[in-house]
């Protein structure tokens, strides 16, 4: 029969050891696991990154209009006013809907207007968080919307 002491100092070697184990098995299980897999905010981080000034001015010229771009949710989807003093026919631009959670729901749709709103369909959305950016232009006017909604 073998005869193992175990005093204090082994039972504090062995509590290391099995702390050590846990938190090692958490990190290679989250370096591995695909369900804990997130993607980049964007692929063209820096490209992005140096047009942030214009983005900037854009949203300077968002801040001084009379009227701002509203967003209401509706039994059909997300409904975008443009300001009404515009004329429709000189509004171009894109509506970017981004799903940080998931990058296969992210999509665009170009800006095209026969009164002063744009639907966004209900089915293109999922419940929960969203970002949206809208980048339009009037006559020679660039403008920015951003916001985080959750739908």
């Amino acid at each position: 029969m073998i005869n193992i002491k175990f005093n204090w100092g082994t039972g504090i070697v062995i509590a290391f050891i099995a702390f050590i184990s846990f938190i090692l098995y958490f990190v290679i299980n989250m370096g591995i696991n695909k369900k804990y897999s997130y993607d980049l905010v964007t692929e063209n981080y820096y490209e992005l990154e140096l047009e942030y000034q214009n983005d900037i001015n854009k949203e300077k010229n968002a801040h001084t209009l009379k009227n701002n771009l509203n967003y209401t949710k509706t039994t059909e989807g997300l409904l975008i006013e443009f300001p009404k003093d515009f004329d429709v026919k000189k509004i171009t631009g894109k509506v970017f809907l981004y799903r940080p959670s998931n990058k296969q729901l992210d999509f665009e749709t170009p800006i095209s207007l026969s009164n002063h709103t744009l639907l966004i369909p209900d089915k293109r959305l999922l419940d929960g968080r969203w970002n949206i950016r809208i980048d339009w232009k009037y006559n020679d006017s660039l403008y920015l919307f951003k916001k985080k909604i959750t739908y």
